[in-house]
């Protein structure tokens, strides 16, 4: 069952929402790989947050991260199967298959550490807005204080 929304009102009546909708489209396709690795998303503070992923039977060595714009990719690839050449399963239920899972970033959205520890890869995340973009309160000045300095002959302000 496939579930078409159509996002024309949105167009109509807003500027730029294309990349918004691209992201609710990319959410509401899942490929066969939608599910693998497991992961957890966590909000650790106010700004802050955390990506760990299961991924036991995958070293550090076997991992890549890496971020583009408003975008952190973490691929996983075994190295080779020649650790596994002299070994017979009974049964193998580690999965040893390649992966790539991506994930779209918010704006200004930072990677800031990624750390493998017993079989979990967990990435802090951190949210930091540039300083020119932060709201910021203007001082109101008093119209009449203008109005009186402008009247008063130059000597008198300087004196003032």
């Amino acid at each position: 069952m496939s579930t078409a929304f159509d996002f024309t009102p949105l167009y109509r009546s807003m500027i730029g929402v294309d990349r918004m909708v691209d992201l609710v489209e990319t959410a509401l396709r899942g490929g066969a790989g939608a599910h693998y690795p497991p992961y957890d998303i966590e909000k650790t503070g106010e700004d802050t947050y955390r990506i760990s992923l299961a991924l036991a039977g995958f070293a550090p060595t076997d991992l890549e991260v890496t971020t583009e714009r408003n975008l952190l990719v973490i691929k996983g690839q075994k190295a080779s199967n020649q650790a596994q050449a002299g070994r017979t399963f009974l049964h193998q239920g580690l999965a040893q298959r390649a992966f790539e899972r991506r994930f779209e970033l918010a704006d200004y959205v930072v990677v800031k550490d990624a750390v493998h520890a017993h079989g979990v890869l967990s990435i802090d995340l951190a949210r930091e807005v540039p300083e020119a973009l932060k709201p910021r309160q203007i001082p109101i000045g008093l119209g009449a204080d203008r109005q009186v300095l402008a009247l008063k002959p130059a000597k008198a302000r300087k004196a003032a």
